[in-house]
């Protein structure tokens, strides 16, 4: 799982978490997912494959929705972003090691075992 170390000048900064923002009007959430990842990490859309999403917390007229993605081993990732202090691949048995952003850390448990669920296929 790509894990990033959120800049200290965000919210919660020095926390891990997942590369991420709002999204805009006119997009999916699956497209606002993609481009916070290109914007964040540097990530080419086109080598991620979406297999689904889950709604981590719901407020009513917003919520988290966090976007699951499969990446074979040509997608690179940059170091270090504006909005990123790292950027790490993390196993899923190690995620829950780090010191991660307080929503994230909440919804992990639940998040883990919607990934667990999802077929691994990994593109080329």
């Amino acid at each position: 799982m790509l894990l990033q170390l959120r800049a200290e000048w965000t919210h919660e900064g020095g926390t891990w978490g997942l590369v991420g923002g709002a999204r805009d009007s006119h997009e999916t959430v699956a497209e606002a997912a993609l481009r916070e990842a290109a914007e964040e990490a540097e990530v080419d859309p086109a080598l991620v494959t979406v297999s689904g999403e889950f709604v981590g917390t719901d407020h009513g007229d917003w919520s988290y929705t966090y976007v699951i993605g499969l990446a074979g081993p040509s997608l690179t990732v940059a170091d270090v972003t504006p909005e990123s202090d790292a950027l790490e691949w993390v196993d899923l048995d190690d995620v829950a090691s780090r010191t991660l952003h307080t929503a994230f850390a909440r919804t992990w448990p639940t998040l883990l075992g919607a990934i667990r669920a999802e077929p691994a296929v990994v593109p080329d």
